[in-house]
């Protein structure tokens, strides 16, 4: 049903678009961020914040509030139909998760949706709702992470992803990463350096921000901020990018005036990044073999006004040497399971598998491979995935340095100590999760 008749009939639009994001997520395999982008362009930015936070944790946290929908319908959950529990997911995250929300209008609301879509079960919808608000919160006080299978269901992961972390992290530390994938991601910035300074577009910015540490060309937000509707991202002066994506091409210090591959490199945050490092005298290789993507890197490069950088469509797992001449730095950036942004990519978790992780270790060791045999002698080259998992960052690089005797770990400042790798984790770092490691051919 259209948002003017769901409004009509008392549903507020930030409701309204959260209820149509979960149910393309659930039931139509949406990305929830795409798919919010595209149902909230109307909403005021008031109201897009609330549906961004309904939606979004309503998407995050679907083990737990279908735990508790069973525990309150008594029945299974394939007994209710799509609508139902979109709308149960979604009046239930209000009153359970998000703290500001009158009990009556979540309540009032769900019962009003599931009129409009589900008009038998909307007795069925009260029920629940009202029954929420006398034990929903017991019920969840229940729930304990003292073993993986309990913290999945406490902190809404498959099962398979908290034994992972329990068993690679240990105990302690994994439980802290589960409650951090949950929270809002830190808002950040780059700044490219191309076209302005770091401190014009930090006198521009509408919201406060401070320097991100170690990172000269980042900013860290104190508060939301649109920038893909900025005149700054319109001039091409900001980049989007947490300090976790801008850690690679950091570790991987690129100098002016230097030939660089950058491999797996659509959407092209790492690109233009190390198009500002090289200058306007250096030249950055971008390659990508989704042709669609190509075409989208092309234009985030001439948004950033980068002209040292050539994008080629090509199998970053061939080797790719299209001059014929080295490079003198290489930043392996290949696809990964993604387990290291969880906060910003909410329906993720339930997307990705166990398989998922191994398929993508055995692309990135061929991936690795491919880029050693590109760079000088001498020269640098650095592997980095955005994920948690020893089988695609520890033992993507063991197996490297045992086959490949032409390279070396190369340590740098901040890697783990006695190693040549950098394991960030949301919980500790603040940022994405992700891994860094850097090695040097001899």
């Amino acid at each position: 049903m259209a948002t003017a008749e769901r409004q009509a009939a008392g549903v507020s639009a930030a409701r309204a678009c959260a209820y149509r994001v979960i149910r393309r997520v659930f039931e139509g395999g949406a990305y929830a961020d795409r798919v919010l982008h595209a149902e909230s362009r109307e909403l005021d930015p008031r109201e897009r914040s609330f549906a961004v936070a309904l939606a979004y944790t309503a998407v995050q946290r679907r083990a737990t509030l279908d735990h508790v929908t069973e525990q309150l319908a008594g029945r299974p959950l394939r007994q209710l139909e799509p609508a139902v529990l979109a709308t149960l997911r979604l009046g239930l995250t209000q009153l359970l998760l998000l703290g500001g929300v009158a009990e009556h209008a979540a309540v009032d609301e769900s019962v009003r949706l599931a009129k409009l879509d589900a008009p038998r079960a909307a007795g069925l919808v009260n029920a629940v709702m009202r029954r929420a608000t006398r034990d929903g919160a017991e019920i969840l006080a229940a729930l304990d992470d003292t073993t993986p299978e309990r913290a999945a269901l406490l902190r809404s992961v498959p099962v398979w992803m908290a034994r992972l972390w329990f068993d690679e992290l240990g105990a302690e530390q994994a439980r802290g990463l589960l409650v951090a994938v949950n929270q809002p991601p830190e808002s950040a910035l780059r700044v490219n350096t191309l076209v302005a300074t770091v401190e014009d577009a930090r006198a521009r910015l509408p919201v406060a921000s401070a320097p991100a540490p170690g990172l000269p060309y980042g900013l860290v937000l104190d508060g939301p901020f649109d920038a893909h509707g900025s005149q700054l991202w319109a001039e091409g002066a900001i980049m989007p990018q947490s300090r976790g994506s801008m850690t690679p091409a950091h570790v991987l210090d690129p100098q002016p005036g230097e030939r660089v591959l950058d491999l797996c490199s659509a959407p092209g945050a790492k690109a233009t990044q190390l198009a500002a490092l090289v200058g306007r005298d250096g030249a950055v290789v971008c390659v990508e073999r989704n042709p669609r993507r190509a075409d989208g890197l092309r234009r985030t490069l001439r948004r950033m006004h980068v002209d040292a950088a050539t994008v080629s469509v090509a199998d970053a797992a061939e080797r790719h040497d299209a001059t014929g001449q080295p490079f003198d730095r290489v930043l392996v950036d290949p696809p990964c399971s993604g387990l290291g942004t969880l906060q910003s990519r909410p329906d993720l978790r339930w997307r990705t598998s166990p398989e998922r992780v191994t398929e993508t270790a055995a692309l990135q060791a061929r991936i690795l491979e491919a880029a050693a045999a590109t760079v000088r002698p001498g020269g640098t080259l650095v592997y980095s995935v955005c994920t948690i998992s020893h089988a695609e960052g520890e033992e993507v690089v063991e197996r490297f340095l045992a086959r490949d005797g032409d390279f070396a770990p190369d340590p740098f400042e901040g890697c783990d100590p006695g190693t040549s790798h950098l394991q960030l984790l949301p919980h500790l770092d603040g940022t994405d999760g992700f891994f860094v490691a850097r090695f040097r051919r001899r």
